[in-house]
């Protein structure tokens, strides 16, 4: 860790790439240097360094975890991988059953807040995006480790920088008995990111696999399941000159569900999802500091399954932006997005952010923007004998407003404080009048959620970095009458979370993180995890511990999630001539 502050650029949340203290939208980037990444073990492990980010899990190391943002639906975080769409038609539950490996992550920025005008369907509480980076040494790293509860983890990473091109290889796999019985779990994700700079511009290439089987007792009911989920993504980024940039990418989701593993005859899903997208982005000067952003976007999604049937729907949309900033001191963004999907039917996304530096140490934000969601396949059409769909339901819709000051008295030191609210519509939930009844899809005529996130960020030189922050939050819905919901009631009232990182020399790394969070109607818990490690050098030990209290806790009401946890390796490096 350098004791001199480095500027961060950021790609969400933005037409461009800006400076992260200019951004007019709450971004919080959580890097993943070479030092940091051998005390983490998964993507989602780097999302609970932010309250406002609620991960609700079925297991560890990425195990059917659904993702919020700011009190929202699980399906109501979009997921990019360098800009480029992950989210899951199917069914919001596949959104983090993402390909990627924690290898080919440089940071994670999340944007909290409507953000369809930019990205469209399903960034209505907010969007992770995970980028990677061109590595910038030839050189070979493999991590091995073990653990209680029969874990055993395998990662590799390869990075070679040959005639103008830079390629990374990266592996993850995982496997685990399980801390109770069918919560086994076997994980393997490939990737390959290519980077090339040549006449026309940027040229990124990205292909991914991943596979997923894993035991799945309670996860959706009271049933002893098992599933098995595959992706396939491919995506291409290529740069047209200056002002012109086009994406590509197609991606391949299959799940195999089994209600009952021991008996797969009474009641087996078999599902196949393609998804294409393509985008086209332009931008144009007008004056030294305002710039003219626009574009086009489209999707075709298609599903085979034994459950939902046959569907398919496409999207297109078309998008302009006006940015204006003027003296580094005052910034105005507005913007208009409108996406016509089912032959007419269309959904209008407009947005305004602006910013105001009232002093060399104090800037003010604040912003308005709308969001929306289509329903997944699996709300309109899913039935088995705990879940019924609705083919009925209509699109999700919202209202985001957020006001915040930052307040950076020094380079090492940064204290946020935002205030937010977003107003629904539409909102899509199940229900159910009595425990004994199946859970059915209905919208909700009105949704509002409420809440203030704090933050105080310091660069403590050679004693680390720590960062203190807590998110409050109330709904308000208006639930029919006598009838119970399934997902909007479990959200985190209170979320706080404490993180340290310091490294002694360039011998011992050390990471701590103790968050405490309270849902609706449940006691508040706390999970405190400690890693340790030789950042540097070709041998690099490490021990990692995950809930050292031994807490019990569900994330998820009805799946008991493990208890105290400890897993302990080495990552040999090699640099290659």
């Amino acid at each position: 860790m350098s004791d001199q502050p480095v500027e961060t650029i950021i790609v969400t949340g933005t037409y461009e790439p800006i400076p992260l203290e200019e951004s007019d939208r709450a971004v919080t980037v959580v890097p993943l240097d070479e030092e940091r990444r051998i005390l983490f073990n998964d993507p989602t492990s780097l999302l609970r360094l932010d309250p406002s980010v609620d991960l609700e899990a079925r297991g560890p190391n990425d195990i059917q975890t659904d993702i919020s943002i700011r009190g929202g639906t699980f399906g109501q975080t979009l997921v990019l991988w360098n800009g480029l769409r992950l989210n899951d038609v199917q069914t919001g539950h596949f959104n983090l059953d993402t390909p990627v490996p924690l290898e080919s992550i440089e940071r994670v920025e999340i944007l909290k807040g409507a953000g369809s005008t930019l990205y469209g369907s399903d960034a209505v509480g907010g969007v992770v995006n995970f980028v990677s980076l061109p590595p910038e040494i030839d050189e070979v790293r493999l991590r091995l480790s073990v653990g209680n509860f029969g874990v055993n983890e395998q990662h590799l990473e390869i990075s070679l920088l040959r005639w103008g091109w830079s390629e990374e290889i990266a592996a993850d796999r995982d496997f685990s008995s399980g801390f109770r019985p069918d919560r086994d779990y076997r994980n393997l994700s490939i990737a390959s990111v290519s980077h090339h700079v040549g006449r026309l511009g940027v040229t990124d290439i990205i292909l991914a696999i991943s596979d997923r089987p894993y035991g799945a007792d309670q996860f959706y009911g009271d049933y002893p399941s098992w599933e098995r989920t595959k992706s396939w993504f491919a995506g291409i980024h290529q740069d047209l000159g200056e002002s012109t940039e086009v994406d590509f990418s197609y991606r391949r989701h299959t799940d195999l569900f089994v209600l009952y593993r021991d008996d797969p005859q009474l009641f087996t899903n078999r599902s196949v999802l393609d998804t294409w997208q393509g985008a086209l982005r332009r931008l144009r000067r007008l004056a030294k500091n305002t710039t003219l952003h626009y574009g086009a976007d489209g999707s075709y999604d298609s599903i085979h399954s034994s459950n939902l049937g046959i569907h398919a729907r496409g999207r297109v949309a078309a998008y302009g932006s006006l940015d204006f900033r003027a003296l580094r001191r005052f910034s105005l963004n507005v913007g208009a997005r409108e996406e016509v999907y089912r032959g007419l039917l269309h959904q209008f996304s407009p947005s305004v952010t602006g910013g105001v530096w009232l002093s060399p140490k104090l800037r003010l934000r604040a912003g308005s923007s709308h969001a929306f969601r289509l329903p997944s396949f699996t709300d309109l059409y899913y039935q088995d004998p705990a879940n019924v769909g609705s083919p009925n339901l209509k699109p999700e819709q919202a209202w985001s407003y957020e006001t915040a000051a930052e307040w950076r008295p020094s380079a090492s030191v940064l204290a946020e404080a935002a205030v937010f609210q977003r107003r629904e519509s539409n909102d899509i939930d199940y229900f159910r009048a009595s425990p004994d009844d199946i859970w059915r899809a209905a919208n909700l005529q009105s949704l509002r959620a409420t809440g203030v996130e704090t933050s105080l960020r310091v660069r403590l030189q050679k004693a680390g970095d720590l960062t203190v922050s807590y998110t409050a939050l109330r709904l308000r819905t208006d639930s029919p009458a006598g009838l119970f919901s399934k997902y909007t009631s479990n959200y985190p009232m209170h979320d706080g979370v404490v993180s340290y990182q310091v490294l002694f020399g360039r011998a011992v790394m050390l990471r701590t993180r103790f968050g405490a969070i309270q849902r609706s109607g449940e006691d508040p818990y706390g999970l405190w995890d400690f890693g340790v490690a030789r950042p540097q050098g070709r041998v690099r030990p490490y021990v990692q511990f995950a809930n050292l209290t031994n807490t019990s806790y569900q994330e998820i009401p009805g799946v008991v999630m493990p208890g105290r946890s400890v897993i302990g390796g080495v990552e040999l490096q090699a640099r290659l001539k």
